[in-house]
């Protein structure tokens, strides 16, 4: 498959059913919510889980997790000059990143600054085409904590305090989260983001939970309900990315009542004259 030759919007819609989304580091990790107690999901987030998801599908991806790394390097700094070599071997910047994106598929996806000791002391970025909104919830989630103790001790001198340490854990009871994002086309020309990086894209949102368990998250407590996938018929697009993300949106059937699973919404794609989603249910 060639160079990508259509903007792409989409917009995700996942559920949250007693787990913690993405705990907020300044608030003792608990869901992020703003002012008007909707949830959030930080774009960072998201694109950790789209890494993550790459990488399970087989794809070369240069920001590894330690807990994910598949090439035995401790850094990004030592993973670049490993395979792509020194920055002072390359005639100039711009080939630097050329290699960079052909190696990497987050890296032509997202983008990614160069910053290290190799690079002559300058800065290489990379302006990728996949750009991903943060994701927030349709309506104010219900953040509730639940106090935790150890029942074993750490330490074998610890004695007699075998359940006196506390803890809390903190999780959203239930929402439903709606991410959005495109691909801009003059972008994934300079990177050389392809069709078939956007079908690995495209796999990778609608499996998103795959393989993201923990304690936060256990399996089956996050699901992406629907994904809404639009082609347009040319590079810039027929209409702006915020209208289409405008035109699906989801709404409380009952407003009355707090909801409990996604078939308490209802989700509403408004027809765009000559531009049809593709909607695909999640795994």
């Amino acid at each position: 498959m060639g160079i990508l030759q259509n903007k792409i919007d989409f917009v995700a819609f996942v559920t949250v059913t007693m787990a913690n989304p993405n705990g907020d580091p300044l608030n003792g990790n608990s869901p992020r919510t703003d002012y008007s107690g909707l949830g959030e999901m930080s774009d960072v987030c998201i694109k950790r889980k789209l890494r993550n998801r790459m990488q399970d599908l087989g794809q070369a991806v240069f920001v590894q997790s330690a807990d994910r790394c598949d090439d035995g390097y401790g850094s990004l700094s030592e993973r670049a000059s490993a395979v792509l070599g020194k920055a002072k071997d390359f005639k100039d910047s711009e080939s630097y990143a050329q290699k960079a994106c052909e190696t990497w598929l987050d890296v032509r996806s997202f983008g990614q600054v160069f910053a290290f000791k190799d690079t002559k002391g300058v800065s290489i970025g990379v302006r990728g085409p996949v750009s991903i909104h943060q994701g927030v919830s349709v309506s104010p989630v219900q953040v509730e904590d639940m106090q935790i103790t150890k029942s074993v001790n750490g330490e074998s001198g610890d004695k007699g305090r075998s359940s006196d340490t506390m803890g809390m854990k903190h999780f959203v009871r239930f929402g439903l989260y709606k991410i959005k994002g495109s691909i801009n086309v003059q972008l994934a020309e300079k990177t050389g983001f392809t069709e078939e990086d956007s079908e690995v894209l495209k796999e990778c949102l609608r499996t998103l939970f795959v393989n993201d368990a923990s304690s936060a998250r256990p399996d089956g407590s996050m699901e992406v309900a629907k994904l809404y996938w639009f082609r347009h018929n040319c590079k810039v697009g027929q209409y702006s990315s915020a209208k289409v993300h405008r035109s699906v949106h989801a709404e409380l059937k009952d407003p009355s009542q707090l909801p409990s699973c996604a078939e308490d919404y209802q989700i509403i794609a408004e027809p765009l004259d000559g531009l049809a989603p593709e909607i695909f249910n999640g795994i």
